[in-house]
């Protein structure tokens, strides 16, 4: 069996539901396409009459229906005779509808909800390298370290990205090194001035 192999479950079959939630949390996440479940480069399809359950099941078939049961099992819902009764069938089971008895009277597996973590912003990487650079080359970083400071920050609100910490360091370096500037040519200009009169 390669990658691009299909392999037909009725739709209608109870262990079409189990198997489609044991490949999204496997994923860790939700599956989008109703009667598709796309886990480790295969793809299982659903077919929609019921007479695929006289079909034959495959190895990785019996493998879902031996976690569906081992998570009953460490659930509670089955005593450890019967875990092992259903274990024995599940791995002899031939086709589709032999895998669907032993998981009938089972509830459904919750997939966990995994949230992804989001990347950190690369404008606030930039926001904090100009800031920091600055203090080695020199004020002239200063202002694309404000700005890809601001602009950091408004994408992370709006995306939920990471990095607010460094876009704020980047802010307050950029910001810090304009008022300087500001200062010392307030205080050279006041200076200059006194000096004359």
């Amino acid at each position: 069996m390669n990658d691009n192999d299909t392999t037909l479950i009725p739709d209608n079959s109870p262990l079409a539901g189990k198997l489609q939630r044991i490949a999204d949390h496997q994923r860790g996440e939700r599956t989008t396409a109703p009667g598709r479940i796309q886990s480790v480069g295969r793809t299982w399809a659903f077919a929609a009459d019921g007479e695929q359950g006289k079909l034959r099941a495959a190895d990785a078939d019996r493998d879902r229906v031996v976690e569906v049961l081992s998570m009953a099992y460490s659930e509670g819902r089955l005593s450890k005779d019967e875990y092992d009764d259903r274990l024995e069938n599940a791995l002899s089971a031939r086709t589709y509808a032999d895998l669907d008895q032993l998981v009938t009277d089972l509830p459904v597996a919750r997939a966990t909800a995994v949230t992804p973590v989001a990347g950190t912003s690369g404008l606030a990487i930039a926001s904090l390298a100009c800031g920091l650079v600055q203090l080695v080359f020199g004020p002239l970083t200063a202002i694309p370290a404000i700005v890809f400071g601001h602009v950091a920050l408004h994408q992370i609100k709006r995306t939920g990205e990471q990095g607010a910490g460094l876009a704020l360091a980047g802010l307050i370096l950029g910001w810090a090194t304009v008022i300087l500037i500001v200062v010392a040519g307030l205080i050279m200009s006041v200076g200059m001035h006194g000096t004359v009169h």
